[in-house]
């Protein structure tokens, strides 16, 4: 039995004879479209041994920026059982201190003295970081309240995980103040920054690879003001107040 047009909330009826059908005449809609949120940019910050990219990686998070640090994460897959133990497998148990963890700079003293040794290193620890950088980028960009990511890595380019990166970065900073930089904070001779600088890409080659360069040599508060710069330059502001940059003597250079 069809229905009854009469009976139908804006049926046509057979005495209509306006030849306006409203069914035919009811507005199309298109389809629903979210509102697309801008993802977070996410940048790379490269430069010399001792340039003070973490300094500027943690200007930019007090200026509300997400923070990956590789050196941490490189600490953290040392961690790992199964990393530790193929490491102690190959370099001997003398590397472990107190604790039973892996001694860094001992580890280090082998590796950057034979490059050989340093392609065994990286071919244990490299995936596991960079397995982490992945999934913590992809969660930042899946999180609507970051706006910038910054990857805070001293060898992003020799790894080949700037491909995760919309900006790369470059800290610039003479040779002389880095030098005294790590002998104050790390107690390593120039010997020692030399053996670690020979396994990187020539300084030139990484600033001619970076979309911005930032000079860290004079006062935090010219630091500060290229970092405000930087992000004025990209779009940016800062989600929350910035925190007052630390002094030359808190940060002990």
């Amino acid at each position: 039995m069809s229905p009854d047009p009469e009976r139908i909330p804006g049926g046509r009826s057979s005495a209509d004879t306006s030849g306006n059908d409203p069914w035919m005449s009811r507005t199309v809609r298109p389809p629903f479209q979210p509102v697309a949120r801008p993802r977070a940019l996410v940048v790379g910050i490269v430069g010399g041994i001792g340039s003070g990219k973490s300094l500027v990686a943690a200007a930019l998070g007090r200026c509300g920026a997400r923070v990956i640090s590789a050196d941490e994460l490189g600490h953290e897959a040392l961690r790992q059982p199964e990393i530790r133990q193929k490491v102690v497998n190959h370099w001997g148990t003398h590397l472990l201190d107190d604790r039973g963890e892996i001694d860094r700079r001992r580890l280090g003293a082998i590796v950057f003295a034979d490059p050989a040794e340093l392609r065994g290193l990286e071919t244990l620890v490299h995936p596991w970081i960079a397995n982490r950088i992945e999934a913590e980028v992809e969660a930042s960009r899946s999180d609507p309240s970051v706006r910038l990511l910054v990857l805070d890595a001293a060898i992003m380019l020799e790894a080949g995980w700037e491909y995760v990166c919309d900006k790369i970065l470059f800290v610039d900073t003479p040779r002389e103040e880095r030098l005294r930089r790590l002998h104050a904070q790390r107690g390593w001779t120039a010997r020692e920054v030399e053996a670690r600088e020979a396994a990187q890409l020539p300084l030139t080659e990484k600033r001619a690879r970076a979309d911005h360069v930032i000079t860290n040599s004079a006062s935090s508060e010219e630091l500060e003001r290229q970092i405000d710069s930087l992000l004025t330059a990209w779009g940016l502001h800062p989600p929350v107040p910035p925190v007052p940059p630390p002094s030359r003597a808190e940060q002990g250079v």
